[in-house]
């Protein structure tokens, strides 16, 4: 059964799970849904049109749902949606999204957000992701899945992060990140691949392999970018990861990209 703190405020219309549990002075808003298996440990602050999936673990004093920090934002309904087994940690923010942007902040499975991160608003985060204590994400911003985002690192607005990807700590992201790859610095430069990262997500040694001849390739001092962007495509055509870095930096030839600071 539900279990309420009796000093928690629950709005009668907001939808709660048979077993959620909401913690004490946690306070959960009229248009939030927790789905089953949400704890809510104590002091939490759930307002907006947000929903928490299925075991979920929040811990105290982090805010979700909050409108979004945007000049623009006029008080329109706008969401947040978490997806499931995530774990929240003290102080971490959340925000809606806005009306003039996608309207909904999405958030994945499974993923880590560690003390005093920041997701914002219209951002998408992929399943599996940590943000480790105070990483921020701007407005806009994409994650893909696995995503390891270090200490006070930040992402700039409408920045893009591809999967597998590591930031490392202080790291402020002002371009996008490819699949796969390890950036650091202010501004972030692109180290190499996240070879640790692939190690450990079980990637097989060809893989690998095949992903650091592509990225010396790509990276490479002869001809132009686009020429030894093609020259990866045709060679590595039946390496699905290999094309998921080509086709990421194809989608949008125009965005700044993250690049190794010296010559690989």
């Amino acid at each position: 059964m539900t279990a309420i703190h009796l000093t928690a405020i629950v709005a009668p219309e907001a939808k709660i799970a048979a077993d959620v549990q909401i913690g004490p002075y946690s306070i959960v808003g009229p248009d939030v849904t927790l789905e089953a298996g949400v704890r809510l440990l104590s002091h939490v602050v759930v307002e907006g049109a947000t929903t928490l999936g299925e075991n979920c673990v929040v811990h105290s004093f982090a805010n979700l749902g909050g409108p979004p920090q945007h000049l623009g934002h006029k008080g329109e309904k706008t969401e947040l949606l978490i997806g499931p087994r995530n774990i929240i940690r003290e102080h971490v923010t959340m925000h809606t999204g806005t009306a003039s942007g996608r309207g909904v902040t999405t958030i994945g499975s499974d993923g880590l957000y560690m003390v005093g991160s920041h997701v914002a608003h219209d951002c998408v985060v992929g399943d599996f992701v940590v943000l480790a204590k105070g990483a921020t994400l701007g407005g806009h911003v994409s994650i893909g899945d696995y995503v390891f985002m270090g200490g006070l690192a930040a992402a700039h607005q409408f920045s893009r992060i591809g999967r597998y990807s590591f930031i490392g700590g202080l790291a402020a992201v002002t371009k996008d990140v490819i699949p796969y790859g390890s950036v650091w610095g202010n501004h972030a430069h692109l180290e190499g691949l996240n070879l640790v990262g692939l190690k450990r997500r079980g990637f097989s040694r060809e893989t690998i392999n095949a992903l650091r001849a592509a990225y010396r390739l790509m990276f490479a001092d002869e001809g132009t970018f686009q020429e030894r962007l093609d020259d990866v495509a045709e060679i590595h055509a039946g390496n699905s990861e290999v094309m998921e870095i080509v086709d990421f930096i194809r989608a949008d030839a125009n965005r700044p990209l993250c690049l190794p600071e010296r010559e690989v």
